[in-house]
């Protein structure tokens, strides 16, 4: 992954948003020295981690990073763009929501970020593992390094 990494910051990723539309379930967190995958990898895996991406127009991404445990669901949703050649994918997520057998029971607005501090996900690359597995790798605002497997088709 480190090779990779080293690539995408010299010479882009080329990942577009083609290739990240669709739901991506969380596989593998690290922090940001990475010598080890995060004990919140197997926490993630159990609260069904998933992050939704969906093209909203030709500029316009959204995004969706939800945690589950039976029927209750927490989402957190807002806007995404593409931007650099890396690319990053920059977002702020403005509403959080509970859920509960689909439902929304509580709904809040959230503060946007401070100018400068907007999140980010530092694409790194997207492939397909040998079982046939599309995976996205990313590193976050904060240092840490996600994987993440495509369900659906291809994954």
């Amino acid at each position: 992954m480190r090779s990779l990494e080293l690539q995408s910051r010299h010479c882009g990723s080329g990942v577009g948003s083609a290739e990240l539309i669709g739901t991506w379930r969380v596989w593998q967190v690290w922090d940001k020295k990475g010598q080890q995958p995060s004990r919140a990898s197997a926490a993630l895996r159990a609260l069904a981690g998933r992050l939704v991406i969906q093209q909203e127009s030709e500029a316009e991404l959204s995004l969706i990073n939800s945690i589950s445990i039976g029927a209750l669901k927490l989402c957190f949703s807002g806007p995404g763009q593409l931007r650099q050649i890396r690319p990053l994918l920059m977002f702020q997520f403005i509403k959080m929501q509970l859920m509960v057998a689909g439902q929304a029971v509580l709904t809040l607005s959230l503060p946007l970020p401070a100018k400068g501090k907007q999140p980010f996900f530092a694409l790194i690359a997207t492939g397909q593992s040998a079982t046939g597995l599309a995976w996205l790798a990313a590193r976050g605002r904060g240092g840490g390094l996600a994987l993440w497997v495509r369900e659906g088709k291809g994954g």
